[in-house]
Formats: C-alpha cells, structure tokens, sequence
C-alpha cells in the first residue's frame, strides 16, 4: 500500500514539478549534459535514498516507463539489460533513439505514460575499495560505463558506478527522455543500489596458466556479440603445434646425427672386415679373430654383408673355405631366423644370405613364399631357389600359381646367363595351368632354340589364352615350325585380329607354296591394309612363284591390289 501510495503521489506532484523546475532554473545533472541544458526536469525526492530490487519490481507494475540508462554502444546497453534481467526477473529492452541505445522497463508505454529515469549503480567490490586503488578505479568506472545522475539533492549519485558486463569501451550516457514535445520525463535522482552476493575470488599465479579455478582461460567473453572461446583454442593450437614441432626438430636432429655416426662405423668397418677375410682366405689369419666380431650384434651384421659380397667374386676350395667360417661363426642361423621372419623386408634379407652362402635349410620358406602377393619377395625367392638347386633349378615353376611378370622371367634369363646354369627342358611347362609359365617356357625354348618341342608348340596354338596363342605362333614362325602351318591355316578364321595378323607374318617367315591360295585369299577377302601388306610379303617370300602370281594380281582391274603389290615389290621401300 504505501508503494501504491508512492506512485500516485509521483504522478499528482508531476505537473507542479515541472512548472517548479520551469521558474526556478536549475539544471539536472546528467550524462548528456546537452540534453540538461535544454530540458528543464523536476528533481522528485519520493524514493528512498537506495532503491531495492523488490521495490524496482513494484514500481515497474505501475503505469509508466522507466529508462535505467543510456550508451553510445549497443554492446554496453545489452550488457546493462542482461544484468537487470537477471537480477530483476522481468522483461527489459533495449531501445534506440537517434545516436543512442536505451535501457527501458515498460518500454511500449514511452509516448503514451510518463517517462522516469532511474540510473543504477553496482557498488564496487570490497577487494577493490582501497585507498590506493580508489583514485584509479573511479577513473576506470568513468571509462568502462556508469549512468549517474548528480544533483544538489543526491550527492551520493556522483560516486562511480560500474556495470561488470564484459569489456566496455564508451561512456555510458543517460537521457532523461526522448522527445519533451510528446513525453513528459520525470527524473528519479535516487540511485538504486544492487549488492552482488558473490565476491570475485583473488586470482593468484597457479590459476593464471593451468585450467582450473578462476584461470582467464576459462572465461567466456563477449566482444560486439562474437565469442573468443576460438581465438583461446587456436592460441592453444599454434603453442601446441610449436611445442611439437621443436619436439620433432630435436628429434630429426639427432637421429640425422646418429645416422651419420652409423654410416661413417659402417663404412670403416667394411673395410676393416674386408682385409680381414682376404687374409684369412689366403691363410694369413686364424677363424680365432673374427670370434670378438661376432660377438656384437651391429657389427655381426656388417660382417655378413662384407662375407656375401665377397663370395660372389669366388669360386672352389675359397667358396668352401668362407661357407666353413660362416658356419663356425654360427651366422647361418642369424641367416634363417631372418627368413622365418613375419616381415617381407627381412625375408628377403635371409633368403639372399642363405642363396649366397649356399644353405638350403631355409628351401621351405622360400617355397612357402613363391605364391606371396608381394612381388619383390616372390622374385627373391625364385632367385635363391635358382642358386640353390642342384639340378632342377627350375621346379619352383610347377608351384607357381602367382602371375609371372616379364620382369622376373627377364631376371631368371640372365641369372642362367651369368651364373651358366643348365638349361632344362622347357617344353615340360608348356603344360602349366598358369598361362605366364607357359609364355615363359615359349620364349626360352625360342630363346635356346629348342626344335624338340615342336609337338607341345603345336598343341599351345590352340590355347584358351589369346597371349599364349598369339606367342605360341610367333615362336614357330621364329624356330621355322612348318608343321604348324596347317593348324595356323585352320584355326585363322577363329582368332582375334592381332593373332591373324601373326598367323600371316609367321606364314612370311617359313614361306611354303601349299599356302599360297590361302594367302591370296585373305588379300582378297581381307578389308584391313595391314593383313594385305603381310599377305603379299608372304606371297613375295615363296620365290619365282610367289612373283609370278603378285604380277598375274598387278593385271586385276582391281586398282587397290595394284597399290599393295607396287608398294611391296617397291625394292626402294625395303
């Protein structure tokens, strides 16, 4: 009741007040010191000289709008409105009037009720009401925000105010009304006071760097409405990408470093090991010095690749002698341990130590490893069986159900070679289920001219794979195979282009006259260029009879023959 009476006591004394302010001539103190001068506002002392949260709720039911303060900067006027929303518990908007944003409480009503202006202040906290420290504060609270209202009646309206809302950069200004034509503003000059419950903790220096208590790290502010929480996570970012990257720096350094250390002991060591075994090879030193080298697990190493580099360049009772010391020195289980091994790179490793060294207790895992999806461990091990066997050094290729690649029959072709292996019998592959060991064992029976398998050559024309077919009549043109003329004659008309075009070249090669109808008829049947040019050149290579029948084409009235057969028979072109 006595709130009640309190309004309707405001709003009575309210045009006496304004004719008192008229006449009298003073000036409400104000943070638009332009719009005080103007406007002449009657001071009301009705309010108590604190105003409390429950006493502002009341008087916010009453029939009038009430501005709490005025900003340049929309930031501070929505950090004021935050603040009394939560303290108040009531809707509070923010409005803007011209150049200005304002905080109001029953801001529909501007225009059509009375306007008051109520400034609020926040007291500052204890920790900060020090002698030392109030000169300074004052002096901030005037730069980060207030909304005061000093007048002759209200002394204690000057003392700072602050709005702790976030970083605040312009001064917060109160007007007493937006537009005196329209609204009549009576100005409130008691202050209301809000007394925060929680006091800030005092920071101290653990809390400054690690992420707990009040650390600033975890603080969440608000700059013109944009969150820093990810400029905090990108500062954490680039000082963790730093850290790991002179982590790394450290660590590539020394590594390089050790590196160097490794490759400069590797190479004086090889060489140290070197002479070692040409002396012990030549009878100058005893298997007694190299007990302390094979003691050392690194420099065992080195002493293995030393002894196979050396083996290559020997032959008989010094082959002999070296694999004796190679097994003294028990290197030949280091040898399978590595070949047993699970990774591919260390399999290879043995499987070369123990093709060298001549071991071939390690044949299993070389078997086991021929039909590896890893090329380069199937080619070593195709290798080392090579090396290692006796007499049938190529068995391993009826176990062969990997692809052969042209790489690897080019490396067993030159292994023969150089090492002068036996060559076996090729023509007992040509029977393989795997159409890359068939190619293979073509092209080595060409390779070392084996006629003998003239009969298997035969029957791998008619193969089921168009590339063993195709090789297949390409090598019995090349080895001059002419019983295999009648089945190329045959199965012609079956093949794929490329293979007729083979038939027809391999025809050239081993030229015989019971062919010539069928050559001239693929020239007359024959649409494809090619075919005819290599129709004609077999004709050509069958001697006088073969010209006598390209001259008896030439008087066709047919001008396309007379162009390929001139073209073949042209001496200058060939």
């Amino acid at each position: 009741m006595k709130m009640i009476f309190t309004i309707l006591l405001v709003l009575a004394l309210q045009p006496a007040s304004m004719e008192a302010g008229t006449h009298s001539g003073t000036t409400e103190a104000d943070s638009i010191h332009a719009a005080a001068t103007e406007t002449t506002v009657t001071v009301l002392s009705s309010f108590p000289s604190e105003l409390t949260v429950d006493g502002l709720v009341s008087l916010s039911r009453g029939n009038f709008a009430i501005q709490m303060g005025a900003f340049s900067r929309l930031a501070n006027a929505e950090a004021l409105q935050r603040r009394l929303a939560e303290m108040l518990g009531i809707p509070v908007e923010v409005i803007e009037e011209g150049k200005m944003f304002k905080v109001f409480i029953n801001g529909s009503l501007r225009g059509s009720a009375p306007c008051l202006y109520i400034p609020v202040a926040f007291p500052e906290p204890e920790r900060w009401a020090t002698p030392s420290t109030e000169a300074e504060f004052t002096q901030h609270s005037q730069v980060a925000g207030e909304s005061v209202a000093a007048s002759p009646d209200n002394p204690a309206a000057t003392s700072p105010e602050t709005i702790p809302s976030g970083p605040v950069t312009d001064s917060l200004t109160a007007e007493p009304a937006a537009d005196t034509a329209e609204v009549t503003a009576v100005a409130v000059p008691d202050t209301i006071v809000f007394t925060a419950e929680n006091k800030p903790a005092r920071r101290n220096f653990s809390n400054l760097f690690f992420l707990r208590g009040d650390s600033p790290w975890l603080a969440r502010y608000n700059y013109f409405g944009k969150s820093v929480a990810l400029v905090n996570a990108l500062i954490f970012t680039i000082i963790g990408s730093f850290i790991t990257m002179i982590i790394l720096l450290v660590f590539i350094l020394l590594n390089r470093n050790r590196m160097e250390k490794e490759a400069r002991l590797r190479q004086y060591l090889l060489e140290q090991y070197q002479s070692l075994i040409i002396d012990y090879l030549f009878g100058n030193t005893g298997s007694d010095a190299f007990r302390k080298i094979a003691s050392d697990d690194y420099r065992r190493q080195v002493l293995v690749e030393q002894m196979i580099d050396v083996s290559v360049n020997l032959k008989g009772d010094s082959e002999a002698k070296l694999m004796k010391l190679y097994m003294e020195l028990n290197l030949d289980a280091d040898s399978l341990a590595r070949a047993r091994s699970n990774k591919w790179h260390k399999k290879i490793k043995g499987f070369r130590e123990l093709a060298f060294m001549g071991i071939r207790d390690g044949n299993d895992e070389m078997y086991a490893a021929l039909n590896s999806r890893n090329e380069i461990l199937r080619m070593e091990a195709q290798i080392a069986l090579v090396r290692l066997s006796d007499t049938n050094h190529f068995d391993f290729l009826s176990q062969l159900k990997r692809p052969f690649s042209l790489w690897e029959q080019i490396t067993l072709h030159d292994l023969i070679i150089q090492h002068e292996i036996p060559v076996p019998d090729f023509q007992k592959w040509l029977n393989s289920s795997n159409p890359t060991v068939v190619m293979f064992a073509l092209r080595m029976i060409r390779e070392f001219k084996q006629r003998e398998a003239e009969p298997e050559i035969r029957k791998a024309l008619l193969h089921r794979d168009q590339r063993v077919s195709q090789l297949a009549v390409e090598v019995a043109g090349d080895l001059d195979l002419r019983s295999t003329l009648e089945t190329m004659k045959r199965m012609y008309k079956f093949q794929e282009y490329n293979n007729c075009l083979e038939i027809v070249k391999s025809m050239g090669k081993m030229p015989e006259q019971s062919m010539l109808g069928f050559l001239k008829l693929v020239l007359d049947k024959e649409d494809d260029v090619q075919l005819q040019i290599e129709a004609v050149k077999a004709i050509e290579n069958m001697g006088e009879v073969g010209v006598q029948a390209l001259v008896k084409v030439m008087k066709s009235e047919y001008k396309n023959y007379n162009i390929i057969v001139r073209h073949v028979l042209d001496r200058r072109i060939y």
